[in-house]
């Protein structure tokens, strides 16, 4: 329930007016977002599950602030 609660409030959050994307990059945003979590859904290690919440937490709380999340390496 929590993963799904994340990816809607990710989903919510790309089309906030602090954020300065054209309509297709926000199109662009969701999709990517999407990817990634139909492609988490298949991961069955609770750690990498875990590192997966954590990341989403991370891009949501920069999603708010009207920030687009950056890549960690």
């Amino acid at each position: 329930m929590r993963v799904l609660s994340l990816y809607r409030q990710i989903l919510r959050s790309l089309n906030s007016p602090k954020l300065e994307l054209s309509y297709a990059a926000r199109l662009a945003k969701k999709a990517e977002v999407r990817t990634i979590f139909m492609l988490g859904s298949e991961e069955r290690s609770t750690h990498n599950i875990q590192d997966l919440i954590d990341t989403a937490e991370y891009a949501l709380s920069h999603l708010r602030e009207g920030k687009i999340p950056k890549h960690v390496q």
